[in-house]
């Protein structure tokens, strides 16, 4: 049977399951309307909604089979090399073809200087091959891979074994911060640590909604404050409330502000210290960019990394965008590693940023 075979009827087992809840839910909702219904029964069908919406969300997020390998994920990306590749390997010493290389390159978002720079480190490390297509594709990848190396990508937590640690997320509005700590938080509960969630943008009420389903989602405590509440207390209390349950995370989240917003960006260092002043560490410091935005996101980069000491990048819709050569930007220009990448919608595609995989994955 094949993988589209299985996918097909996936999704129509995912459509029967809905018109079945759906049903379910209205035949139910219908009896405890009617009079004379006991308050008991409303309360046991409300409870019994909750339970099947849940088995149903989990039904459609593992429908999907197999989850698509980095190399599909990355399919626009690819694309954009792919001509220029073609010419490479046709004229692999032909001055042209190289220029077509470093063309993609700028297009790719990995900018005029760095491309310049890979291409002609390339040429160099390719001189003795004769021309070889296969050595000179070889030469590309292999120094793609070393300007994207030599970083350590891991999440960093307390060295004194002591608890929380604290990740704080910063980045602009509308690049997936908060849906990329619900996903983190939910990969890090079901690892078994003791997460507390810190609701920091007090600014958008639908902001501190969508982390408290995630923390229902996750079974994981969430600390929240009123709206226009002073984001810097938010997120300390959230320390306290994790430090006093012997929690090991706190991932907070902040309002998202421009990087040209200095005043914003003030409020956003004070978070920053206060997030480190009580019984918790600020461990991390992650930059939530979306890669659809090229270079525009690497401006970005430059302005938080000077106002909060960003010790990380995650870039969310790596799948959506042919401009993935901001990986190798922001980490050419800034000397900050990019952690994490977003591939697609579930929980499983936010994923550990992985050199190789990655060069692999545009020349494959």
């Amino acid at each position: 049977m094949t993988l589209e075979l299985l996918a097909v009827l996936a999704a129509v087992a995912v459509a029967a399951l809905a018109v079945a809840v759906t049903a379910t839910v209205v035949c139910r909702r219908r009896r405890s309307a009617a009079p004379g219904a006991a308050g008991s029964e409303t309360a046991a069908g409300e409870a019994a909604d909750r339970v099947v919406g849940r088995l149903a969300g989990r039904a459609a997020e593992a429908a999907g089979g197999p989850a698509p390998s980095l190399r599909d994920r990355l399919s626009k990306a690819r694309a954009a090399f792919a001509g220029p590749l073609t010419a490479l390997e046709r004229a692999s010493t032909s001055t042209e073809a190289w220029t077509e290389v470093t063309e993609a390159l700028i297009r790719a978002d990995v900018g005029l200087a760095t491309s310049s720079e890979i291409v002609e480190a390339a040429r160099a490390r390719a001189g003795g091959a004769g021309g070889d297509p296969t050595a000179v594709k070889a030469a590309l990848q292999a120094e793609l891979r070393e300007r994207l190396g030599g970083f350590d990508r891991s999440l960093a937590r307390r060295s004194d074994g002591a608890c929380p640690s604290v990740w704080l997320f910063v980045g602009v509005n509308g690049t997936g911060k908060t849906t990329t700590i619900g996903k983190l938080a939910k990969r890090e509960a079901d690892a078994g640590a003791g997460v507390v969630l810190a609701a920091g943008d007090t600014f958008r009420a639908a902001a501190a909604d969508q982390l408290a389903m995630w923390a229902e989602r996750s079974s994981v405590h969430i600390v929240r404050g009123s709206a226009g509440a002073d984001p810097a207390s938010v997120v300390y209390d959230a320390v306290e409330s994790a430090a006093a349950r012997g929690a090991d995370l706190v991932l907070a989240d902040t309002a998202g502000r421009f990087h040209t917003e200095h005043n914003l960006m003030a409020e956003l260092q004070k978070v920053r210290r206060v997030a480190g002043k009580g019984s918790g560490v600020v461990t991390e410091t992650l930059l939530v960019l979306d890669a659809t935005t090229g270079q525009n996101g690497l401006a970005q980069a430059r302005q938080f990394t000077d106002a909060v000491d960003v010790t990380g990048v995650v870039l969310t819709k790596l799948d959506g965008s042919a401009k993935g050569g901001i990986v190798v930007a922001v980490q050419a220009e800034l000397g900050v590693p990019v952690k994490l990448v977003g591939v697609g919608e579930q929980v499983a595609d936010l994923v550990p940023f992985d050199a190789s995989e990655f060069v692999e994955a545009l020349f494959s």
